[in-house]
């Protein structure tokens, strides 16, 4: 009795899907205040900024990954994974404008799992390490009861007056991206596909054709651009809000304008695109701009900048404006091709998803 009347407590709390991820952070976080005055920014933003030294601050991020909600053994390989594991949280200190300079590793592996396999995980998180001249200085290693969690946190180093957020978009400011949209996402459904046959029939062997080689890239082997802060330090110019596209452009930019509290308009025709993603995506029969505005784990960084930047991003290379921010109460809107204003939702990523949406 006394088992079924726990079991009937349980079923009466709050699904953590009726929250979300980040309605979750805020309600667990909200009674929180920051005692040390050496901390500039704690909960709400990519990174945690602490002040260490006069204007210098030390950022700190941590991202955990999970077997079989952010990566599957079936096609990714261990070197694979332990590779983005690292980049996936480079990713967070770049969209604080800062470059990384350190990670931990800790992990929780189960005994399904062999020496040889943390052997290629680490081969992995080794060429992370060199490819973006980044330190392991430590971390933590146990055992767990079901497959592979990851949890990764990484350091970074800037100065105070450098360090960008998410909360300083300003109506007027225009809306820009690097690099190109929707080839992750396409990836993963190149690969899911390919899964699903093999379950089928074991005998079966992957089918991945030459064209969709940069699609299975970015979403294996992913970049943290790191190559855009170091421009921006170059070129002196600083975000008035940043975040990397983790989510999905739709659900980073409701970050920027939340935290802001600002509206944007994204012009469809500027969303930058790969022709043979932009074919791809009509191959899988899906909406290119759909996968560029919802697919997430482009990584790519998703910034505002005052109008009098123009001239000044028109000359960087791999940057678009796609658009504009606006006063909260014109709301946030995709100004499609057709001319039509269409409300952007947030349709990307979402942990803690109902059982229904997972089916």
């Amino acid at each position: 009795m006394k088992e079924k009347k726990h079991e009937q407590s349980n079923s009466t709390g709050t699904p953590l899907h009726k929250v979300g991820e980040f309605g979750l952070i805020e309600l667990l976080t909200s009674d929180f205040v920051t005692l040390s005055p050496h901390t500039i920014q704690g909960v709400g933003d990519d990174a945690a900024v602490i002040q260490v030294k006069d204007d210098h601050c030390v950022l700190l991020s941590t991202d955990m990954l999970v077997e079989a909600l952010h990566f599957d053994p079936i096609y990714s390989s261990f070197e694979h994974i332990g590779y983005k594991a690292v980049v996936v949280n480079l990713s967070d200190i770049c969209a604080m404008n800062a470059l990384p300079r350190h990670i931990t590793v800790s992990i929780a592996i189960s005994n399904k799992y062999f020496v040889e396999h943390l052997q290629a995980l680490y081969k992995g998180i080794h060429l992370a390490c060199k490819e973006y001249d980044i330190d392991l200085v430590g971390g933590d290693t146990v055992s767990s009861l079901r497959g592979l969690t990851i949890s990764i946190s990484a350091l970074g180093i800037q100065q105070y007056p450098r360090i960008a957020y998410r909360h300083g978009a300003k109506p007027g400011d225009l809306l820009c991206v690097t690099g190109n949209l929707g080839a992750a996402y396409l990836g993963l459904l190149l690969l899911e596909r390919e899964k699903q046959l093999f379950l089928k029939n074991p005998d079966l062997q992957p089918v991945l054709p030459e064209k969709y080689s940069y699609a299975l890239q970015r979403q294996l082997k992913p970049d943290a651009r790191t190559d855009i802060i170091q421009l921006w330090q170059h070129q002196d110019f600083i975000p008035s809000a940043l975040i990397d596209v983790s989510d999905g452009l739709a659900s980073d930019l409701l970050h920027i304008c939340h935290r802001s509290n600002v509206g944007a308009i994204v012009e469809e025709s500027k969303i930058p695109i790969r022709e043979d993603i932009r074919l791809m995506a009509l191959d899988f029969n899906h909406d290119p701009i759909t996968c560029a505005m919802n697919g997430g784990e482009d990584y790519e960084l998703l910034f505002t900048a005052p109008e009098d930047k123009l001239p000044l991003l028109r000359y960087m290379p791999d940057i678009s404006i796609i658009g504009e921010i606006v006063p909260k109460n014109e709301g946030i809107h995709l100004l499609t091709t057709g001319g039509k204003k269409v409300p952007i939702t947030a349709q990307g990523w979402q942990h803690f998803s109902s059982p229904k949406e997972k089916k």
